[in-house]
């Protein structure tokens, strides 16, 4: 059987279908889950017990641990495989440093490395084993920027004469850039072509949530793809890792300390750059499943006027880690606090349970109609 590359999907007739996965660190089991109800409810709908999710969607993203993750489903990883390699791999991923270089970094970076190189391999961004077109997000340290990489052949800097074509440069070691979240793991330095840059986890950049870029990359005339808008024209689902809100109603003026800042505002800009990512799909785009966004605005689902005609049709599927919502889905067992650190592997079963509770109740066939030919 020949399986299709990422080549064939960029002029395929039919409606697009993209996906975009959050960064969340060991919280991307949340995602896991969401992502093993919509594989299962595609395989029911098309009669096809062997679907993986490369064979519906064409354009994939992700940052940080959605870049793991979006990775290996564009490389034709059913989910179930994906889930097991983070389960059984999470305590060696997040090793820790000894003492003092915990001042540098909390874990050290080579058992994730050696890791993502063994799952992905050592082929290139341009590699044809890529079933989808393939986004990460990154953020280059060095020229203090995000970089959006994608595997899309027309994109300016993936034309195979320039010397620093980005389809050369090796996919494990772009997944590792996007996963090298400040504090917890220590930057990767890339050489593109006669330049080194240094690159940390585009979670640090606005596209922790990356869907709305990807949206962009997938019709802006600079991408090269042109792929048409319209509700029946494009699906954008997102998918979340958990939302962290870290409200904290017994906040005292003289905790604000520096200590306080360098622990907290970090999750206080990812959080903001989920929502506003968020928000902007639902207003260029028609949602089909999400939940309202906050008590002012509601879920947007009426919003009217000010994009119209609307240029997709969108999904996002997320959960508050909040004890009220782990009371609610029947959890009660699992505190809030347990699971909300991107770090805390020994609690990734109750995480799986949480993300697998809130995805039997979010995901739903019927959000997919006019999406299945």
């Amino acid at each position: 059987m020949i399986v299709p590359t990422f080549r064939d999907k960029m002029d395929a007739k039919g409606p697009k279908k993209l996906l975009s996965l959050d960064g969340g660190g060991i919280r991307g089991l949340i995602a896991l889950e969401f992502l093993t109800r919509i594989e299962a409810a595609l395989r029911k709908s098309y009669g096809r017990e062997d679907l993986v999710l490369s064979d519906y969607f064409d354009y994939v993203a992700g940052t940080s641990t959605g870049a793991i993750i979006a990775t290996l489903i564009s490389l034709g990883m059913p989910v179930g495989q994906i889930k097991e390699f983070y389960l059984t791999r999470a305590q060696q991923m997040f090793s820790k440093s000894s003492f003092w270089k915990r001042f540098k970094a909390t874990y050290v970076s080579a058992r994730l490395q050696e890791m993502i190189r063994e799952v992905i391999g050592d082929i290139t961004l341009g590699s044809d084993k890529l079933r989808t077109l393939l986004m990460l997000v990154m953020r280059n340290a060095t020229t203090d920027s995000p970089w959006p990489v994608s595997n899309n052949p027309g994109a300016v800097f993936n034309d195979m004469a320039l010397p620093e074509c980005n389809l050369r440069l090796p996919l494990w070691q772009l997944v590792r850039a996007s996963t090298a979240a400040p504090v917890f793991f220590p930057p990767e330095v890339i050489t593109v072509g006669s330049e080194t840059f240094i690159f940390v986890d585009g979670g640090v950049t606005v596209y922790n949530n990356p869907a709305f870029l990807l949206f962009l990359m997938a019709t802006l005339e600079p991408y090269k793809l042109h792929w048409p808008v319209g509700e029946e024209n494009m699906l954008v689902i997102s998918v979340g890792t958990g939302l962290s809100r870290q409200a904290n109603a017994n906040l005292k003026l003289d905790q604000m300390n520096l200590l306080f800042n360098v622990s907290a505002v970090p999750a206080a800009l990812i959080y903001s750059a989920q929502v506003e990512q968020d928000k902007l799909c639902r207003v260029f785009g028609t949602l089909r499943a999400g939940a309202p966004l906050d008590v002012e605005i509601g879920d947007l689902v009426a919003t009217k006027g000010l994009i119209s005609p609307k240029l997709f049709s969108y999904m996002r599927y997320n959960v508050v880690i909040s004890q009220a919502e782990l009371d609610g889905l029947g959890l009660s067992h699992i505190k809030a606090s347990d699971i909300e650190p991107m770090d805390h592997v020994d609690r990734a079963e109750q995480i799986q349970a949480f993300g697998s509770a809130a995805a039997d109740k979010l995901v739903d066939i019927s959000h997919f109609e006019g999406f299945l030919t």
